[in-house]
């Protein structure tokens, strides 16, 4: 288990600050602009949650009981029948499933519930969602970032974290890549993290998961896969999400989850099943998203500004060739707020995240302000 962080030193100062803080003045900014603010710098789904799946949750209401933590037959099989049908897997069974409340709650807390601490590594991407840092630093793990294999040197890391599609970039790993690098992992033993969140926010790319046979070659040893319904299905605020892969791992993180109540409740369960039963409102939410992508990017390249990557995801990876922090307050001058890439890693220091989760309405009103 790891070594106890010091008494003396509370939790919050270990931690990577919390960047969002550094942005509140820009908000302020954009948000006296005098058509109102178009946040784009989060990507919170806006968009009704189905009502087919409002229905489910309304007709699991009635549930006394305490949930289990494994989760019920019926969600573990709900996300192998979806894995299959979308995605391509095959051969998962219930024991290489697991419901989580929420991607963010597991990616932070993982290292911790498996025993990782300080003397051990944990790398993830040059550019990367910032909880990776944060749930190594939780456990006072060494921590490296980098999209370099060979740049990790000798010591093999006990996680490895991998992002496709990227956020903040947008980026799809090709297949090729991901089965290198699921080899590369088990021959040194590290436990291999693919995060997967986006992988149905695809415009221009097909992203793969981690766990296709034509990337693990039909075995799930020693590979985790990520998968939430936050965006697919506009579900955030269910925290509904699930990890997949190797049974043993799985097993771990049960033991440790179930000591500590960690149980996602019934009705979002229930709700679960249907929304991974269902592809129909998602592709009716892709065909949104894929319109104000659209109408984003070419307002954005009328601008001045050039897209990288974005293939897919619900961002558009965005540069002026400057310091993102200007390119920051240029938006917000305009009441637009972004994320300046600097969130993700020195790497992104000239660039912005933008998304395209906001309505309709607001999509329309950055447009006319980026190419008035």
């Amino acid at each position: 288990m790891p070594a106890p962080m010091s008494a003396s030193i509370p939790v919050s100062q270990q931690l990577p600050d919390f960047p969002w803080d550094k942005l509140v003045p820009f908000k302020a900014k954009a948000a006296a602009h005098a058509d109102g603010l178009v946040d784009l710098s989060v990507g919170t789904p806006v968009d009704p949650t189905p009502t087919v799946v409002q229905n489910a949750l309304r007709d699991a209401a009635d549930s006394p009981g305490y949930p289990a933590t494994v989760g019920t037959p019926a969600v573990r099989q709900a996300a192998i029948d979806w894995l299959a049908r979308n995605h391509g897997v095959d051969g998962l069974g219930l024991d290489n499933v697991l419901p989580v409340i929420g991607s963010k709650e597991l990616i932070g807390s993982l290292p911790l519930h498996l025993g990782v601490g300080q003397g051990d590594l944990v790398a993830y991407p040059e550019l990367a969602y910032p909880t990776y840092e944060v749930s190594a630093a939780l456990v006072g793990a060494d921590t490296v970032a980098t999209d370099s294999l060979v740049a990790l040197g000798p010591k093999a890391p006990k996680i490895l974290w991998i992002n496709s599609p990227s956020n903040p970039t947008g980026r799809v790993l090709p297949v090729e890549h991901l089965r290198k690098t699921v080899e590369w992992a088990r021959e040194r033993g590290t436990l291999l993290i693919s995060d997967e969140c986006y992988i149905e926010c695809a415009w221009e790319a097909s992203p793969i998961s981690v766990l296709h046979p034509d990337v693990c070659g039909g075995s799930y040893d020693g590979i985790l896969a990520v998968h939430s319904l936050s965006k697919r299905s506009n579900l955030a605020g269910y925290r509904e999400a699930f990890v997949a892969g190797d049974a043993t791992v799985l097993a771990e993180l049960l033991a440790v989850r179930k000591n500590l109540g960690l149980m996602m409740p019934g009705p979002q369960q229930a709700a679960m099943v249907t929304a991974l039963g269902d592809d129909q409102h998602a592709k009716e939410q892709h065909a949104r998203y894929a319109a104000r992508r659209a109408k984003l990017k070419e307002a954005l390249e009328t601008a001045g500004f050039r897209i990288d990557h974005s293939e897919a995801s619900l961002y558009l990876w965005s540069t002026r060739d400057e310091d993102c922090w200007k390119t920051v307050e240029w938006l917000a001058e305009r009441g637009i707020l972004a994320a300046p890439g600097a969130f993700y890693g020195r790497a992104g220091n000239q660039h912005v995240r933008i998304a395209f989760t906001a309505t309709d309405e607001r999509v329309d009103a950055a447009v006319a302000r980026l190419t008035a």
